[in-house]
């Protein structure tokens, strides 16, 4: 019998924040996005509170203030870091693992006799290594399986740990499952299930698949087929590849300057190329856009982007920033108050599908190769930073974060200390 688990690491966020502050054990957590705007990430006991998911920090500072929540800015150095550990430990538990998110994996159990027991250990491990809680939901597809592990977090009598194995069981689940909670089910196709009488999961695995897939889609078609057991979606064992990549980010101030605009530019671009670097994959086309916030009643509203192609694909930081440089002074305009920037590589390309340049020599191509590979490895070594001209990763108006946590795990400085 094919058998499918989901392992979901519990508020990863504030669990990461908590891993080396015992003191936070029993303490309402949350973390912000980007700019300490919203909530991202709520402890259990902030959620008993009323704080919502995406709620704005302005409009629950007063419960904050009341109850001693523990705030924290983004730290994904951290929060990357922790998840690596997780999926390493994972990868013991089966030689089949699908990374889904950043807190979350599927695993092949196909063949394991005790599916609840190994889900136990599976837990304990985890935590013993890592010092992060998970859930694991098991079922005979990756639908099923990805609501187990919604019963696994919800009902504390289960452990932890939800196998769905068995049909009977897996209605059960289902008639008290809200539709919104089946996986691919978001809200506004929950809305419009609910309209034709579809509320639970229940309700959605005795629809007609075919029906379903005239109104819908095959994608929920799909669904209905997993709700009933048959396995339609496979593991996936290696990412698709990244169709684009966008570095982008909001300022933690407004920046008037032009060269001020352009470092951020630099920066994002720089770290685009990086990426597709690490993809392996080769980019033909750069966009840019910029800027300001529409809720800036201070100045002249402005946003605009352009658009330029490589004469060659290439992952070469150097020749993605010329671009990026003639792109910016082309939709660069003075007297704004700019909130927002960000840079798009787009229509890739692997190194083989290129056709090369009958004029260029060979030696440049692999003199591009071979600084690119240099800088990335010690930027990434810790031996230091390396930085293109005009790029200025250092400065502190890219985030507003007044309540980060050290980066405990990949910086030598952070290192807790025991007295």
């Amino acid at each position: 019998m094919r058998r499918f688990a989901l392992v979901d690491c519990n508020n990863f966020y504030c669990s990461c924040e908590r891993l080396f502050r015992p003191d936070l054990k029993k303490v309402p957590v949350v973390v912000l996005s980007n700019n300490d705007g919203c909530v991202v990430a709520r402890s259990s006991e902030a959620r008993a509170l009323g704080i919502g998911m995406g709620a704005p920090l302005f409009k629950v500072r007063e419960t904050v203030r009341r109850h001693n929540v523990r705030v924290f800015s983004s730290n994904y150095a951290l929060y990357g870091d922790i998840s690596a550990r997780v999926m390493q430990t994972l990868e013991r538990f089966s030689p089949d693992l699908e990374i889904y998110s950043i807190d979350e994996a599927f695993l092949d159990l196909s063949g394991v006799a005790s599916p609840v027991e190994y889900g136990q250990e599976i837990r304990a491990t985890v935590h013993k290594h890592v010092g992060v809680p998970v859930s694991v939901g098991i079922g005979p597809t990756k639908t099923l399986a990805k609501l187990a592990n919604y019963a696994a977090k919800k009902f504390k009598a289960t452990g932890g740990v939800v196998d769905l194995s068995d049909p009977q069981k897996q209605q059960r689940l289902l008639a008290i499952a809200p539709v919104g909670e089946v996986w691919g089910v978001g809200r506004r196709l929950a809305a419009s299930l609910q309209k034709l009488g579809v509320t639970t999961a229940l309700d959605l695995a005795r629809t007609e698949p075919r029906r379903i897939r005239r109104r819908y889609s095959v994608v929920l078609e799909r669904t209905v087929r997993e709700l009933n057991g048959e396995s339609c979606i496979d593991l996936e064992a290696m990412p698709a590849a990244k169709k684009q990549i966008v570095c982008s980010r909001s300022f933690g101030e407004k920046l008037t300057d032009y060269a001020d605009v352009r470092q951020a530019v630099y920066e994002f671009a720089a770290r685009a190329a990086e990426k597709l670097r690490r993809e392996g994959q080769l980019a033909r086309m750069v966009h840019l856009f910029i800027r300001t916030s529409p809720f800036d009643g201070t100045g002249p509203g402005y946003n605009n982007a352009a658009t330029g192609t490589l004469p060659c694909p290439s992952a070469d930081s150097l020749e993605i920033l010329a671009l990026v440089t003639r792109l910016f002074d082309d939709i660069w305009q003075d007297g704004c108050r700019y909130a927002k920037a960000g840079v798009m590589l787009g229509d890739f390309c692997t190194p083989d599908q290129v056709q090369p340049d009958l004029f260029a020599a060979e030696a440049d191509h692999d003199r591009s190769d071979r600084l690119m590979r240099a800088i990335d490895a010690i930027n990434h070594g810790g031996r230091g930073k390396v930085w293109f001209g005009g790029q200025r990763p250092q400065k502190d108006w890219f985030m507003r974060q007044a309540h980060l946590s050290p980066a405990y795990t990949t910086r030598w400085e952070s290192i807790p200390e025991v007295g």
